[in-house]
């Protein structure tokens, strides 16, 4: 299959903000949540499209006349926040370039049940042939988003940032952490290459060789470029201070309970950053954030998010 054309930006419109605020959830305002980089969302478009219609869409070929036109509108059937307006932009168009296609609201905007989120119009084979990959995408997109909405909110007022974590759908990194800022909530590294955070696992195999971890740390410091970040895992109290002596930049404490994250905060005494991580639930996270750490990571933002009820409503007619 041969790659689409760079997707085209979406038509923003200003947001219902004053209907939905009744029924949607809150969220902070989100400024710019960013793009997901043009040739990722090319490749995983190209994939879905193939997986979903390899030899093409036999059942609208066969019943929907060929000169059939439509009108459709994606439909939201409960509130939530939008995650991945041009990702369906960009699904229509790679299907094909000459429907025309509208988004009404922002990524990070709110909507309540009922909203008309975008619209396409055009041949009725090729919105058909596009529904089931474009609402995959969104649905999964803006159910992250509306999730890490409520985890934002329940930390506001604390300065504490909810970020994402690698627990991400294989091939679908980009879009889902794209989906974590439209709710409000930051990003951790993006992959293995971006930076170093030694976890447990690492620290069993540097223990079981003898090493010590400071000096581990100190070495891996005068190897790494200066604009390296170094990050390092502890699950004990006792682990804190050599590690943070060490000169990390960010120490994470791993599933410590709110008196135990509440005294790492005081030994860490502003060295590095401190996160939170292990244990993290909405039940949870107001307490941890309350503590003073600086970041809290989630990983249930993109593991555990369920896909937002959308619908694409078609009105096919022929001409």
């Amino acid at each position: 299959m041969t790659a689409p054309a760079a997707p085209a930006a979406p038509t923003a419109q200003a947001a219902p903000a004053a209907q939905a605020a009744a029924t949607a959830p809150a969220v902070p305002a989100v400024t710019d949540p960013g793009t997901v980089p043009p040739h990722v969302l090319r490749r995983v478009i190209d994939t879905a499209l193939e997986e979903d219609a390899p030899w093409g869409d036999v059942t609208s070929e066969t019943l929907i006349p060929a000169t059939a036109a439509a009108a459709a509108s994606l439909a939201a059937r409960e509130p939530g926040v939008l995650a991945g307006g041009e990702v369906f932009v960009a699904v229509m168009h790679a299907v094909d370039p000459d429907l025309a296609v509208s988004v009404a609201l922002r990524d990070g905007d709110v909507f309540a049940a009922g909203d008309v989120i975008a619209s396409v119009t055009g041949s009725a084979r090729s919105v058909l042939r596009a529904e089931r990959v474009a609402l995959n995408l969104v649905q999964r997109m803006s159910g992250i988003a509306t999730l890490t909405a409520q985890y934002v909110a329940a930390v506001a007022g604390t300065g504490t940032r909810v970020v994402d974590t690698r627990k991400t759908t294989p091939g679908l990194r980009a879009l889902e952490r794209h989906a974590v800022r439209c709710g409000g909530g930051h990003n951790h590294r993006t992959s293995l290459s971006d930076a170093v955070l030694a976890k447990d696992n690492h620290l069993a195999v540097l223990l079981a060789g003898g090493t010590d971890i400071g000096d581990a740390i100190r070495a891996a410091r005068r190897r790494l470029g200066h604009t390296v970040h170094l990050e390092v895992e502890v699950d004990r109290i006792d682990q804190i201070e050599p590690v943070v002596a060490a000169g990390v930049d960010t120490v994470m404490l791993d599933n410590f309970t709110v008196p135990m994250l509440e005294e790492g905060v005081a030994l860490v005494a502003g060295r590095a950053l401190v996160e939170a991580s292990g244990g993290v639930s909405l039940d949870t996270v107001a307490a941890i954030a309350a503590t003073g750490v600086d970041l809290v990571s989630v990983g249930a933002l993109t593991h555990s998010a369920r896909a937002l009820d959308l619908g694409l409503d078609v009105d096919v007619r022929p001409v």
